[in-house]
Order: structure tokens, then sequence, then C-alpha cells
């Protein structure tokens, strides 16, 4: 079927093509026509914290305020009050109130804004902020441009020093990284290739399928929650499994030209081969990001759906769109003349200008390029061919003479790599969720700024103050409900307590407690504090009211988000791994190549999360990366899990499906592994390599849940194609020997014939 797909897009190249633009062209209309509208609900049905805030918005005028805000914060050399600040300041709040997108502006100046003026210290009287809420369901971008908008109305006064506060009024700064991962990309392939051609194709055929699968995710945001960070999810990914697709077929293709094939029954051949390989390995991936539908939180759904629609898109164009580019090509997909190799070296250059933002290095590649180009019809020495040299027999590879080593010693390369692993893997035992603050940002950034005034002023909890709410039932809940204060006070990790307010002086139905901890709020304290004031400290007083009295505010939602997506994992993991092993053992009939396969999946992902653990957690190499110490995004372990998984079955699936069909050609279980590593060594490294740099490129973004992804990302596949692939695989094949390939018979009959590598 899939070898039928791929002559006919040969044969039709030209509407292949032209579909293909015009799905682009227009869904992107369409998607920048209406816009996206993504957003997230960090709060979740049913739990204190959202039950808490439900109380307040219900029950206070002033509504609680918002979720989501932003603080202005300032500070003057003499005093916030001098009549200059004031009059300006309060102007300024005035503006801001009326802005689109505003709901609120709560100012330190209004009768019960004394809570928001420094009173501690050097600080009293000079630092203080106003706190702008927003709307719910506001999505970052357009938070960060009410923030631009505030910014340009602030005032300048000597002696008055502004600030924007928050998560919420961050400057938005665009990914740039994917263009210095694709410059490494486009170096890579002609290094391990030496085609233009056969780097160009790859290329294209990832960015089709990325520019289609950004329209569908903007198109998506309307019909799901969607949270803003999707697009740059599914463009990572998008980016590093499509040039990886396009890459596995063209290299069958060229064996195949190699083999005396024409370009149609190549190309056909590769389909019928390779294809298959890819639009298994993208359905796994598919399904394995369709997984997160299971942890019940609604954008972690929308996450998984959007990242799988770019899947979904990068695999249509490859075995679509790439068999109508390859027709095109021809032949010429083996020859390259050395003026197409430097203007590609110089637009690589090019790319990595972009990325690393260098105006100068963007224009000096492109110049250099055109110029390559043109004097390439006029000089002799650019028209000539590059010159390749014919492939060393396969039995003369290093990649064949490395298995045999490893087959001679299989027992200590089996313990060495899986203990490499272990150990690697042991910060993962210190795994934190959580959410980060405003204390991870860059300190050259406004947001920075203001959470450092902020600790002045008021100390690090004043950041993320945690609410205290009950609902009354007459004066004599209310006076029941005093010793709130005197029993919160005494915990030694809160700093002050607030209150208690009620929603009106006489005959009261609700009353709430502003608590500020001694500690941030992405820090343990905090958390444990949460915890501590719900199963210690307010227990006592609750029963001896009658009157529940609920932890809540932003902090608190953080606390139970992250604890309800913890509970959740186990069984995500559990889904995932058993779709893992069912489907390696629809694949290659058997048990022990399945079973092997999830142990090493688990062991490189598992080495991958205690290097994020030690890297972003517990802050080592913090002057290289730039990264403060935090908790792990609750979200990213499972992302993380779901796409490493699906891209390791493609590199399993591609390299054990050549091992199968030479041990059944040959019935010899020790030379069909060495035969099957060395027929796959060569693109399983690019197409690794590619993956390693696209993903690790985006430890240069700014922003930290990206350098987290990132980061992640690139190390899984770097360990999973190593130490799992050169070491564990060979190793561990060896000693299982034709044992690898057992299956009861009663199963065997049972199971439906799945051929993912297909018929020559």
């Amino acid at each position: 079927m899939i070898g039928r797909i791929g002559s006919w897009c040969h044969d039709r190249r030209r509407l292949v093509v032209v579909l293909w633009l015009l799905v682009l062209v227009l869904g992107n209309g369409v998607a920048g026509g209406i816009g996206d509208a993504y957003r997230q609900d960090f709060s979740l049905d049913g739990f204190e914290s959202t039950d808490g805030f439900e109380i307040v918005q219900s029950s206070f005028e002033d509504g609680g305020g918002s979720p989501l805000s932003g603080q202005i914060v300032f500070k003057a050399e003499q005093t916030i009050f001098d009549p200059a600040v004031r009059t300006a300041m309060e102007k300024l709040f005035a503006e801001v109130a009326e802005l689109d997108h505003v709901v609120s502006v709560q100012s330190p100046y209004a009768p019960s804004g004394g809570f928001q003026v420094a009173g501690q210290g050097d600080a009293r009287g000079k630092i203080a902020y106003a706190t702008v809420n927003l709307p719910e369901g506001i999505d970052f971008t357009t938070s960060a441009a009410v923030g631009q908008e505030i910014r340009d109305r602030m005032p300048k006064i000597d002696g008055l020093r502004i600030e924007l506060g928050g998560l919420m009024f961050a400057a938005f700064v665009p990914p740039s990284a994917e263009l210095f991962g694709l410059a490494f990309a486009v170096v890579i392939l002609i290094v391990a290739f030496g085609s233009v051609l056969a780097m160009g194709v790859p290329v294209g055929v990832a960015l089709f399928g990325i520019g289609v699968g950004g329209a569908l995710v903007i198109l998506a945001s309307h019909l799901l929650e969607v949270p803003d960070f999707a697009p740059f999810v599914g463009l990572m990914i998008g980016l590093g499994v499509g040039i990886d697709y396009a890459l596995l077929i063209v290299t069958r293709h060229r064996e195949q030209l190699h083999a005396g094939h024409d370009v149609r029954e190549s190309i056909g051949i590769a389909m019928q081969t390779a294809g298959r390989s890819v639009v298994f390995a993208g359905a796994t991936v598919v399904i394995s990001l369709l997984g997160m539908l299971l942890m019940g939180v609604g954008f972690v759904g929308g996450l998984g759906i959007t990242a799988s629609l770019t899947v979904a898109a990068t695999v249509a164009a490859s075995v679509t769109l790439l068999p109508a580019l390859l027709g095109f090509a021809g032949l010429n997909i083996e020859r390259t003349k050395w003026r197409g190799l430097l203007a590609a070296g110089f637009v690589a250059v090019a790319l990595i200008g972009a990325g690393l933002q260098l105006p100068l290095l963007i224009g000096a590649g492109l110049v250099l390029a055109l110029i390559t180009v043109v004097l390439g019809f006029f000089l002799a020495p650019l028209k000539r061919e590059v010159a390749h040299r014919p492939p060393k027999p396969r039995r003369e590879t290093a990649a064949y003479r490395w298995s045999r080593v490893i087959q001679h010693r299989p027992w200590t390369s089996a313990i060495a790599a899986a203990a490499l692993l272990i150990v690697l893997a042991v910060p993962v035992l210190g795994l934190r969720l959580g959410f980060s603050d405003e204390s991870n940002f860059a300190d050259d950034t406004t947001t920075k700024r203001a959470y450092n005034l902020i600790v002045e002023g008021f100390g690090k909890g004043s950041t993320g103050p945690i609410y205290l709410v009950a609902k009354v039932d007459g004066p004599e809940q209310v006076s029941g409900l005093g010793a709130v204060k005197e029993r919160v006070t005494a915990d030694p990790q809160v700093a002050s307590v607030l209150g208690p307010q009620t929603n009106r002086a006489d005959d009261p139905t609700a009353m709430r407690w502003l608590v500020t901890p001694r500690s941030g709020p992405q820090e343990e304290a905090t958390t444990a504090l949460v915890n501590r004031l719900r199963d210690d400290v307010l227990p006592p007083v609750e029963q001896s009211s009658g009157a529940d009295v609920l932890v809540s505010g932003l902090v608190a939602g953080n606390v139970d988000m992250s604890q309800y997506m913890a509970a959740r994992l186990p069984i995500f993991f559990g889904a995932v791994l058993a779709l893992s092993f069912f489907l390696l053992m629809l694949v290659f009939r058997s048990l022990l190549v399945p079973l092997k396969a999830v142990i090493m999946n688990l062991l490189s992902i598992g080495a991958a999360y205690g290097v994020v653990v030690a890297l972003f957690q517990w802050g080592w190499l913090s002057d290289l990366t730039g990264v403060s110490p935090g908790p792990i995004e609750a979200w990213v372990p499972m992302m993380l899990f779901a796409v490493v998984f699906g891209l390791s079955m493609d590199y399993e699936v591609f390299l054990l499906s050549r091992v199968r069909e030479e041990w059944r050609r040959t019935g010899d279980s020790r030379t069909s592994v060495a035969d099957g590593l060395a027929a796959t060594a060569k693109v399983i490294t690019a197409a690794a390599a590619i993956m390693v740099v696209v993903f690790g490129s985006f430890m240069l973004e700014f922003e930290r849940t990206m350098k987290m992804m990132g980061t992640g990302l690139a190390v899984a596949i770097l360990f999973d194609a190593t130490i799992v692939r050169m070491l564990l695989v060979p190793a561990t094949m060896e000693l299982l020997g034709d044992r690898n390939w057992w299956l009861p018979g009663w199963l065997d009959r049972l199971l439906p014939n799945v051929d993912v590598e297909g018929d020559l």
C-alpha cells in the first residue's frame, strides 16, 4: 500500500507538490485570519485550591482579584508618598485600569492597600506594588502585549524606578534556536551523505510538515484547551522527527539506486520498506502523545493532541511529498557540484547567525552563498562534481568491527552500560514536580528586577502568598475561627498573616486570611507549608468551629496540580510501556525483544531524567546553562516520556528489523546482529546526531521550560543512539542468541501479522 502511494506520488509529482503548497498556504492563511485561542487552566475541579477561589469570587465584592495577575513594582529614593511620585503613579494606575484585557488595578495608595507598601528595614515606605488583575483564560501572548502597553506609559521621574513583575507580563521572546539546530542539521546531512539534494529534501519535507502542523495547532486551539507554548513544543518535535523520517526513506532510496534500480523502482521499494517503518514509528509517537489524555488535565491533553497533529503532518509529508521531490531530483540526488556544496555551507552559516541573532553573520553567509552560486556558472573548479569514495563492504566498516568487539565481551558490555545509565538516573530519586517562579528569569529582564524589588521590600514569600478561605454560618463560627491566625502564625515557616477579613460586617458568610511564607513560591518549604496547613495546623480549628478552612491561591493551586499529575504519571507510563511492548511483539514475533526494548528505553529515559534533575532542579553547571535551580515543570516528564519512547521505537524497528532479516536469511544469530548494526549504523548515527543538535539547540532559548524540554530530549536521544544501540543491544542479543526470537506457538497464532519492513 505505502509502496503504491510512493509510486503514485512520483508519477504525479507536480500535482502532489502543488497540493501541498495549497494546503500550506491556505491552511496558514485561514489560521492567520482567525487567529489563535490559546489558553490553559491550571486549576482542577474538586480540589481545595479551586473550591477556595470559587468561594472568594462568589462572596467578596472584589472577587478576590484574578488568579492571573501581574504587578507594577516601584521604588522611590525618598518615599513613594512624595507628591510627584504619588501623582505620577496614580495617573499610571488609572490609565492601566482602562486598558483592554485589564479587569482591575489594586493600588497601594487605596485605603486597603497598606499591605502593598514595604514596611520593613531600609525599604520601609520606599517600595510598593500595584496588582493588575487580568481575565481568566487570557493567554501569555496577550498578557505580554498588555505588559508592553504598560511599559510604554511608565512615567520617567528622577529617583523613581518602575519594573513590571509576574509571569503574565514577562516579555514574549519568540524561539530562534530551531534555526541554529537546522543549520547543524544541514552540516550533518552534507557530511554524512555528501549530497546537497540528499540534504535538502529531508529538510524541505520537515519544514512543510511543520508549516502544516503549525496551522493545525492554531485551528485546534479553537476546539480544545491548548496552551500557548504548544506551537513551540510542536516545532521542536516536528523538526526533529520530520528530518529523521525523511532521512530514513532517502537513505533506503539511495541504497536501491546503488543496487541498480531506476528512480521510480527505488522510490517504490524505499516506500514499501523504510516508508512503512516511518508510518509505524510515526503512529507510535502519535499514540504515545495521545496517551497524555490519560492525565485528565485539559491543557495537558490539548498539548498531546496538538503535538500529535504536527507529527502526523510530518509523516504525511514523508510518504507523499517526499516521493514527489525525489522524483524531481532523479539521479541528481547522487551528484553534487562544488558550487552547491559551498553555497549550502554558507547558508548554514547564515542560519547559525539567525539562531544566535547576529545580523552580520546572517548577511555574510547569504552574500557568500549568492557569490558562490554566481561564480559557479563561470569558474571550472566550482562546476566540478564532488568525488565520492565508494562505500566500504559491510563487514569492513567500523560498526561491524565494533559489534564483534561487544559480542566477544557481552557480559562486561551489558553490565557496564546498564551501570552507567543507572548512575546517571540516580538524581531521579529526588525529582520534585512543580512550577517555577520569576526567580528563574534572566537578571537583565524587568521580570527578575521586579522580583528582586519585591523580595527586598516584602520578603520572598510575598511573591507567592497563600490564601485561607472559609464559609461561615453566623457569628459563632466567625468567633470559632478566631484561632486560625494564632495557629498559622505559630508555624515557623510563616512570616505574617493578614486578616481575618469578612465579606460583610453584618451577617458575614465568608472569611479570608492572607498568609505570607518565609520561602518563595517554587521552594520545597512552601509546598511543605501548604501540606502542613491542610494536614496539621487547620484541622483542630475546623473541628472545634465546624467550618472548613480551605488553603487556596495560585501557590496552593500549583501544589494541587503537581501532586495530581505526579499521582497520574504511573498510569500514563504504564499505558505507554504496555503499548510499546505489544507493538514490538507484533512486529518482531518475540517476547524477549520487546521486553528488552522496554527495559533499555526505561534506562535511557531514566538517565535523561537524571540529567534534567541535576541541571534544572539542583542547578549543576548553572554558570553554563544560565538556569537557576527550581522544580521540574509538572508536564515535562510525561511529554519527554511520550516523545522519547516513540522516537526510540523508530530506531528499534529500523535496527532490529534489519537484524531479524539477516537472521531469517542466515540462521546465524551472531553475524546477523553485526550485519544489522553495520547496515543501519550510518543512518541511525546521522539521524540521532540531527535530533541531538536540533533538540539541544533549544538550550539557547530564553524560556526555562523550552531549555528543559530540549535538554531532556537531546540527552535521551544521545543515550539511546549510543549506549543503548551501540552497547546494550548487541550485548544482550549475543547473550540470548536464538532465544531473541522466541514466541509461544499459541500466542503466535493469536497475534495478527504486522510486516513493518515490507517485501522487496
